[in-house]
Formats: C-alpha cells, sequence, structure tokens
C-alpha cells in the first residue's frame, strides 16, 4: 500500500466491533478483568504434547466453550482449531458492530497469522504420513493459512479485499494496519480484521524451546511468562483470537453506532538485520513507533501509555525498552504487556492487545504486568507492576514485533 492520504483529507476510521476467543475469557470484558488482576493463564498440559516428551509442557489455552451458536456439525469437520477460533471471533466481532447493509463489495477481511493451519499439517503427517491415500478430504482447506479469511468472508458474503497477512508475531497488528490503509483509500468502507493462532503443538514447542526462546518453568507454570522481569527465561506458548471491524467514522455516527476507538495511526518497517533476533539497538523500531504517533498526527508526548509486545525473552524486552527509551527521548509514558496473563498468541497477540489497549485507554488504567518482581529495564522505562495505574484520558501506542524483525504499530485514540 501506498502512504494514505494527509490526515486533513483522509476518512477518519473507529472499531464499532470487537471479538475475543483467548486464554483470558471468551468476551472483551473477561479479558480485560483478567489483564487487571494480573493473574496468569498458564497451566500444564494433561494430553498428547506431554506424551510426545515435548521440552515444554504447559501452555495458555483458550477454555472450551459452545460451538453450537457459530459452527454447523459439517463446518466443524471442515476446519481446525485456528480457523475455528477466527469465524467464532469474527461473528461476535460483527455482531458487537451491528453492521447496516453495505454494499458486499466495500466490506473486506484481513486477518493476520503467523502459523496458519500447522496444527492440523502436524496432526495429518502424524495420523496418515505412513499412509499418503488416506489422508483426510479436507486436509488441504484445513491447513491453508488463508482459510479463515476466506470462511469468515464467505460466512457474511463480504466481497471486498480477503487478504492474509503473515509477518511472524507482527502479524495481526499488520493485518489491522493494512485494513485501516484500504479504508483511508478509499477501497472500503468497512473491514473485519485482527489476527488468531493455535500452535501449541509439539514441533512448535520443541522448536521454540530449542531456540531457547520459551521458558523452561514445567514445575510453574503460573509464574512463567513475566515480561520485562530480571527473572524472565523466555515467553510462554498462547493460543486465540482477536477480530475488529473497522468502520468509516462518519458513516458510524450516521447510524449511531457505539464506538470503541478510534485505530490513528499505523507503521510498519524492518529491522534487516536477524531472522529472530531484535536490532540491540532498537533504531528500526524506534523509527516505527514514532512513525506511528506522526500518521497519528500526533507528537509522542501525547501518547498516554504504551502496550508493549514485551514477550519475556531477555533479547526482545531489552530491545524494545531501548526503542522506547529512544523514541520517547528517554521521557517513555507508562508501559505494560499483557502476555504476563495470556501468554503469546503469536498471529494473533498484536490484535488482541490493540483491543485491550483501546479499552484500557478509555478506562484511564494501565493494566499491571503479571509476575513482575523486578524490572530488568527500570533505567530505560516505566513498567507498571503490582496494581492498574490511573492515568489521564490520552491514546495508547500498541507494538508488535516479529521475527524477521517484523515491526508494526498502531496508535489507538479512546472515544468518539
Amino acid at each position: 500500500m501506498t502512504s494514505p492520504p494527509p490526515a486533513a483529507d483522509r476518512p477518519r476510521v473507529v472499531v464499532t466491533g470487537i471479538g475475543v476467543k483467548t486464554p483470558a475469557g471468551n468476551t472483551l470484558d473477561e479479558v480485560v478483568a483478567a489483564v487487571m488482576s494480573a493473574e496468569s493463564t498458564a497451566a500444564a498440559l494433561v494430553d498428547e504434547l506431554v506424551d510426545r516428551q515435548a521440552p515444554v509442557r504447559f501452555a495458555c489455552r483458550v477454555p472450551d466453550f459452545d460451538l453450537e451458536p457459530y459452527l454447523t456439525r459439517r463446518e466443524l469437520r471442515q476446519v481446525d482449531r485456528p480457523t475455528t477460533l477466527a469465524l467464532c471471533a469474527a461473528v461476535d466481532a460483527v455482531r458487537d458492530a451491528g453492521l447496516p447493509p453495505i454494499p458486499p463489495d466495500r466490506v473486506g477481511v484481513h486477518l493476520g497469522t503467523g502459523i496458519g493451519g500447522l496444527p492440523s499439517m502436524e496432526a495429518t503427517a502424524l495420523d496418515h504420513g505412513a499412509d499418503p491415500m488416506g489422508m483426510p478430504v479436507h486436509t488441504v482447506p484445513r491447513t491453508m493459512a488463508n482459510s479463515a479469511a476466506a470462511r469468515i468472508a464467505m460466512r457474511h458474503g463480504f466481497l471486498g479485499s480477503c487478504l492474509t497477512h503473515t509477518t511472524a508475531c507482527a502479524s495481526g497488528t499488520n493485518a489491522i494496519g493494512e485494513a485501516l490503509r484500504r479504508i483511508q483509500h478509499g477501497e472500503l468502507d468497512a473491514a473485519v480484521t485482527g489476527g488468531f493462532d493455535a500452535a501449541i503443538t509439539t514441533i512448535m514447542l520443541s522448536g521454540f524451546a530449542r531456540m531457547r526462546a520459551l521458558s523452561l518453568r514445567n514445575d510453574d507454570p503460573g509464574r512463567a511468562s513475566r515480561p520485562f522481569d530480571a527473572d524472565r527465561d523466555g515467553f510462554v506458548m498462547g493460543e486465540g483470537a482477536a477480530l475488529l471491524v473497522l468502520e468509516r467514522r462518519d458513516a458510524a455516527l450516521a447510524r449511531g453506532a457505539r464506538i470503541h476507538g478510534e485505530v490513528a495511526g499505523y507503521a510498519t518497517n524492518s529491522d534487516a538485520f536477524h531472522i529472530a533476533a531484535p536490532h540491540p539497538e532498537g533504531a528500526a523500531a524506534a523509527a516505527c513507533m514514532a512513525r506511528a504517533i506522526a500518521d497519528a498526527g500526533l507528537r509522542p508526548a501525547a501518547i498516554g501509555q504504551v502496550n508493549a509486545h514485551g514477550t519475556a525473552t531477555r533479547l526482545n524486552d531489552r530491545a524494545e525498552a531501548t526503542a522506547l527509551h529512544r523514541c520517547f527521548a528517554g521521557q517513555a509514558p507508562p508501559v505494560t504487556s499483557i502476555k504476563g496473563v495470556t501468554g503469546h498468541l503469536i498471529g494473533g497477540s498484536g490484535a488482541l492487545e490493540a483491543a485491550v489497549a483501546l479499552v484500557c485507554a478509555g478506562r484511564r488504567t494501565v493494566p499491571p504486568v503479571a509476575n513482575l518482581t523486578t524490572c530488568a529495564e527500570a533505567d530505560r522505562i516505566d513498567v507498571v507492576a503490582g496494581a492498574p495505574r490511573q492515568v489521564a484520558l490520552a491514546p495508547v501506542l500498541s507494538n508488535s514485533f516479529g521475527f524477521g524483525g517484523q515491526n508494526a504499530c498502531l496508535v489507538l485514540t479512546p472515544g468518539n
């Protein structure tokens, strides 16, 4: 996408619907309450992952919920867990938005995923690898990374751009930002956008563990995810989906829609440094933040809080703290990370964090980081710990940084 028109000439874009399926709850209110309490959702696994002797045997799973209101029995046979979570979250988001009749070619679907249908690929290989002719008939549709976006478009009859963005852990944020651009350019009037992943599999847990990216606290899962803590030892795998409905603000106001807030700014760039490690000096990440803030027509001092990527890996947290210090010239606003509660939803993380950040900003509250006892980056940033902190009503910056040096940032403004 090219740059959007100047701020004064482009339509403002607001969030009118939010749907979530997460380890911390299946409604936005449940998730925000869990985040404010700073209680981890990580728990020991009791399934085949243990039998396969995965080096990490805990994660943050989405609790079981009733699928009958969302999917027919036929659909359940055709879709895998990642797509199921995305479809259900999308249904909730569209219902929350109460979209009126809009020409279907003016509504798009933009989703982000870092892993796509890997759970189905892994299960199919394990169950049918020795019998290729016995592969299930739905193998390909279940494993396609774009299945979720396509099925959401099919379910609702949306004929606009239907795209799947894969930029590792920045996928959900990039999806929201690119949907924003489509609306700002006049290509769409509304979009269902966000991210999803369900990567609690033997391959993913073992692969990330081999890279020393995952926490190995098998004996204490609830204290394993500890962003910015001096004793952090890696992230905790989570799963889930968060979907937002974006609309032109003028159309939303005209129909009397409830508005959660505005997506005011977006930027994305690349470290171009290492396939897994962030650049330690954080120059590109800092530039990405600054560009998102400028895109919103703001200066850094206007930002009231930061929802950090904050994975609880040593390299990521240190680099992000450095980038924040650079972007805000040593005066960064209060910083939080919700991954201590939810774990890392990979492609779903940025979308969930943007939704939570928008609500928290509207409530003038910064949630505390779970399991934070001694902040290793206290010399550079002000990380909130212990209890929620009250702040002034102001825009919030939400960061996402992915493997491959993928940086993506959103600025969200609460209210109309």
